[in-house]
């Protein structure tokens, strides 16, 4: 009976383990998955469709350089995000509201994981990547979001300027 159970636990524990997401010391992908996801802020880019190069740096005074970016709607990004501190950073793109909500949430769970292609987790001394695709105008953000990071100020703005001729 104790067998039975234990085997039982064992082979159904991968069915209900929630889906892994990285911050810890996993190594995340540097391309985009083979599915890109479109968000309210664009949507994962290809590398060879990159039309431009922003590189950013980030601190351990918690701030990016630069922070305020403009882009053109449609315009394929390739971020290189330097890393120059000493503890862990992260460039995440999104809306302010989304951001605002998942720093809160890194607040409450500062060991919880994740990766998304629109995300760049660097360790100190290296440099990550972000390929992204701003398929729509508007505000959005950049930012920090693990535990502290983005309470003390890091964070930027992306405007992405509407195509000429696009309806306002």
């Amino acid at each position: 009976m104790k067998l039975t159970l234990l085997l039982t636990a064992l082979l159904t524990t991968p069915l209900i383990a929630l889906p892994a997401h990285a911050h810890g010391e996993k190594k995340h992908a540097a391309t985009a998955p083979a599915i890109a996801e479109q968000t309210a802020w664009g949507i994962a880019g290809k590398p060879a469709q990159a039309t431009r190069t922003i590189i950013l740096d980030m601190t351990d005074a918690m701030r990016f350089t630069p922070d305020t970016l403009t882009v053109k709607e449609g315009e394929t990004v390739r971020f290189i995000v330097r890393h120059t501190g000493r503890m862990k950073h992260e460039m995440v793109i999104g809306t302010p509201d989304e951001l605002a909500k998942h720093a809160a949430m890194m607040a409450r769970f500062p060991n919880m994981e994740h990766d998304e292609a629109y995300m760049a987790h660097v360790d100190p001394g290296q440099s990550g990547e972000i390929v992204w695709t701003f398929n729509r105008a508007g505000s959005f953000e950049f930012a920090c979001l693990i535990a502290g990071h983005y309470e003390a100020g890091m964070r930027g703005t992306i405007t992405v300027t509407p195509k000429q001729g696009a309806a306002k």
